[in-house]
């Protein structure tokens, strides 16, 4: 059980959607700390400084709370990779960007990406399904830009694109675990110059 230093002051009536977010936060370093199995929604309650009727309130069980912070943070990468494609029309650039995406992600506070990328749950259908969901959804935006600015087919331009979110994934993940060795920007210039140099083999409408 986490120390009561380390839990939250109970007694404080919050709103709903206030207090879901609390639970989730709550939830979100239990998870990351511990992973799934070892988790407990005691612990979690305690955390977040409610009774377990509180949390058993707004998510009926520790799976259905998993699935919230998973579809939460699968939808914050992909909005990062989306908002990163249309900041700039300049393609090298926004090769850079997709790739600072991911590596912002990884290095966001609360180690959310664990829960995306470094499940223990992966044999949950529910999960296998969002974690592929994710990486399908960030390939096609990213293919989207490929197949408009190439003569590529559209089959080849998802194979790239499958490819660029692979690297990023491995390497933002990467150089997380090896944290200092290399400053962030310099770590997303270098493997963005890497994908730049074979992307831009192709004949592009725009540079």
């Amino acid at each position: 059980m986490t120390a009561p230093s380390d839990a939250r002051p109970r007694g404080t009536r919050l709103p709903r959607l206030a207090r879901r977010r609390q639970l989730l936060a709550a939830a979100q370093e239990v998870f990351v700390a511990q992973g799934y199995h070892a988790a407990a929604m005691d612990e979690i309650a305690e955390r977040a400084g409610v009774s377990k009727p509180v949390l058993y309130q707004h998510f009926p069980g520790k799976l259905e709370l998993y699935l919230a912070l998973l579809e939460q943070h699968s939808e914050a990468l992909v909005d990062k990779q989306r908002e990163a494609l249309e900041s700039t029309d300049d393609n090298r650039q926004r090769v850079t960007a997709s790739f600072r995406a991911y590596f912002d992600f990884v290095a966001g506070e609360g180690e959310a990406f664990r829960l995306v990328f470094e499940s223990d749950l992966r044999n949950v259908a529910a999960v296998r399904e969002k974690t592929e969901q994710t990486l399908q959804r960030c390939a096609e935006l990213i293919s989207d830009v490929i197949r408009q600015d190439t003569s590529i087919s559209d089959e080849e331009a998802h194979l790239l694109s499958i490819g660029l979110v692979g690297m990023a994934e491995t390497s933002a993940r990467y150089w997380l675990s090896n944290f200092g060795t290399i400053p962030q920007e310099a770590a997303e210039q270098l493997i963005a110059r890497l994908a730049w140099r074979g992307i831009s083999g192709w004949d592009l409408t725009r540079s």
